[in-house]
């Protein structure tokens, strides 16, 4: 029976009343207990209020408040994440790792703002830790939490708002006054080394594997689909730039303050300096302290704390010129070198890796690292039962640096690379001017299939919904498919009774493949896996030979001639099409109604504004990531050259064009076009 007799006998008012005054009380008693860690109850008292307020709500569902503090223990299974584009493009920090580096970004400021010697009293930094996390963006819309969206590329990410309401550390509802009625502040979603700890403990009570590290396990656990099993994992956010109109002042520090007074969990770490020398302070104060924290932190952020400053500054088209990421040293561990075995990649190339003794490094354990190719091999001259000194990339990849040949046995073989492919035992072919080796079994090798399945699916290319890695794997087990083309081949009484396959699911894999016939040439291009065929690469073909037969009928010389398009490319386009396999898939594609052909709407996309016009497009942009610019020439019928030549019509030129395609374009008489002046000429 739902709720209780007194509940029952509440009419709507006053049942809005009390869902009201608990809703107003638990969200006080979870900001004092997660922000200022200074609870005021214990939990017992708090549960009670909780169930309180849970039994309100399930005999009042009308009433309920989409931001209830009910939520912060989830809810139903989610179908997946809708896409969504940010108001502000997340862009990435330059990063550096060395002092020269941090006074190169001060002189750099402070000539682009004018200020000297004399003026070092006006310009302020402020100085943050760098947390190891999931960069995340939250909207509110008057004090009230109504999205939260993954950094994704940067300009779109994931919806994750149902996930994100179950962080008891970011409020749902707003207190305080002052905030904008419409805005967004960005942080990051960790697990805290304790969580992180008790998350382990519990794996390992079951006897299942560990979790690797604290910030793949919190972005893993933002993207699980039952919002519940989030709510159990205890994340925790730290939040740190407020962007929007109308936010209470022009200082970035100021803001995160009055931020901290709505409730929100800003940082204690953070400080401001208006010397050199400050910043130096807070960099070695916590390269020393850095393990001393709940959360892992990489490095610090220094940013120009003026937002007038800041938006005199700019950006460039990757990061903002007014902040900085100075990246601490990556930590090294010695340990010994096991064996090395061999992975076999979509492409065929073999990666070989190294296996170590377990070793701990920057609070991870470290098994494996990358030993990248037989050259690399070589250079270090690695060999099994070698010491060895690995480091993180990055503090992510781990990645041998040296061998400590002091410790070598004496009985230590010389490594061979392996001479056949480990999966298939094909013959290894090593390309002229490249250094891997490659398995050309492309269609009998396991790993290679599965990986040419799993590119055909993703994202980019066909984003195919309802399947993904594990999916691909499970159907080729059971031998449903052998090849991308099997895909379409599915059908209902093959999936069903299948692990994971309920009617529910089953349908939706197979709604999936049907809506992923209308995906354009272009792209179907891009997913057929073709080496050296990316997005760029497959948008030209397609636009240049409209379908894939006259792609396919293209001799070498008729190849090269569409910009862009080299010998290698060429060359890799003929060997494919060459193989019976490859031709035998596409066809199995086309019967299943594929679009192989460029519609006449796409290829007029926007406009012929540039028809006729060969451009070519050098350094960095503020407005556009220079992707971004080769697609508006491209939809407005321009063709994008790599090269200047007397057949360049113009160069849109960002910052960094180096000097010598300057002094080339000024030989040739070419108009150069700063970015303003393209987006002038396309409007």
């Amino acid at each position: 029976m739902k709720g209780n007799y007194y509940f029952r006998q509440m009419d709507s008012v006053q049942a809005q009343k009390r869902i009201d005054a608990l809703t107003a009380e638990l969200n006080e008693h979870n900001y004092r207990y997660y922000t200022l860690a200074d609870p005021s109850i214990d939990d017992y008292q708090f549960d009670q209020l909780l169930k309180e307020l849970l039994s309100l709500e399930a005999d009042y569902p009308l009433l309920a408040d989409p931001n209830s503090p009910t939520k912060r223990v989830g809810g139903t299974v989610a179908e997946g994440f809708a896409t969504v584009q940010h108001r502000y493009p997340m862009l990435s920090l330059d990063n550096s790792y060395s002092r020269q580096e941090i006074e190169g970004f001060d002189q750099k400021v402070r000539k682009l703002i004018g200020f000297d010697g004399d003026h070092r009293g006006e310009l302020a930094y402020v100085c943050e830790l760098k947390y190891d996390g999931v960069a995340i963006g939250l909207n509110y819309v008057n004090g009230m939490l109504v999205q939260a969206i993954t950094r994704g590329d940067g300009i779109q990410g994931d919806d994750v708002t149902a996930n994100v309401r179950t962080i008891k550390s970011i409020p749902l509802k707003l207190t305080g006054s002052g905030y904008p009625k419409d805005f967004e502040i960005r942080g990051e979603i960790f697990l805290s080394r304790t969580a992180f700890a008790k998350l382990n403990k519990e794996k390992e009570a079951l006897g299942e594997q560990l979790y690797a590290n604290a910030r793949n396990t919190a972005s893993g656990t933002l993207k699980m689909l039952d919002s519940t099993a989030v709510a159990k994992r205890n994340l925790d956010c730290y939040l740190y730039a407020l962007y929007g109109e109308g936010l209470p002042h022009r200082s970035h520090f100021e803001n995160m303050q009055a931020a901290k007074s709505w409730g929100f969990k800003i940082p204690e770490y953070s400080t401001t300096t208006k010397t050199i020398d400050g910043l130096f302070e807070f960099i070695d104060k916590w390269e020393v302290r850095r393990h001393d924290i709940e959360v892992d932190i990489d490095g610090i952020v220094l940013k120009v704390d003026s937002y007038d400053l800041q938006e005199e500054l700019g950006f460039t088209a990757k990061s903002p010129r007014w902040a900085i990421a100075y990246k601490y040293k990556a930590e090294e561990a010695a340990t010994e070198l096991l064996s090395i075995t061999y992975q076999v990649g979509r492409t065929g190339a073999i990666t070989p890796v190294a296996n170590l003794a377990p070793v701990l490094l920057s609070g991870t354990t470290v098994k494996r690292a990358s030993l990248h190719n037989a050259d690399q091999i070589d250079k270090l001259d690695i060999r099994v039962g070698d010491t060895v000194f690995v480091e993180k990339g990055g503090e992510i990849i781990p990645k041998i640096t040296r061998v400590n040949l002091d410790e070598r046995p004496a009985d230590a073989l010389r490594t061979r690379f392996i001479a056949h492919c480990p999966e298939c035992g094909t013959e290894l072919v090593k390309l002229e001017g490249e250094a891997a080796h490659y398995c050309t079994n492309e269609t009998g090798c396991a790993p290679q299939i599965k990986g040419k399945i799993e590119h055909f699916i993703g994202r980019k290319a066909m984003n195919i919904d309802g399947l993904g890695e594990e999916t691909v794997e499970q159907l080729y087990e059971a031998g449903l498919v052998h090849n991308i083309a099997d895909l379409y081949d599915l059908t209902y009484d093959d999936l069903i009774g299948l692990e994971r396959f309920a009617d529910k699911s089953v349908n939706r894999l197979l709604d999936g493949l049907e809506e992923s016939k209308k995906i354009p040439f272009d792209k179907l291009l891009f997913a057929l896996g073709i080496r050296y065929v990316g997005q760029t690469v497959a948008r030209l073909l397609a636009v240049h030979f409209k379908s894939i037969d006259k792609l396919i009928a293209a001799s070498f010389e008729e190849l090269v001639q569409v910009e862009e398009i080299g010998d290698k490319i060429a060359e890799s386009l003929i060997a494919h099409f060459q193989m019976e396999a490859a031709i035998a898939h596409i066809n199995q594609l086309k019967s299943h109604g594929l679009n192989f052909v460029l519609e006449e709407k796409e290829e007029e996309l926007v406009s012929n504004k540039l028809a006729g016009l060969s451009i070519v497009v050098s350094g960095v942009f503020s407005e556009y990531s220079r992707d971004g610019i080769k697609e508006a020439i491209a939809s407005n019928g321009g063709k994008v050259s790599g090269s200047i030549s007397p057949r360049t019509s113009y160069i849109v030129a960002g910052e960094n064009m180096g000097p010598s395609k300057f002094a080339k374009a000024e030989k040739l008489g070419i108009t150069i076009l700063s970015e303003v002046e393209f987006i002038e000429m396309l409007s």
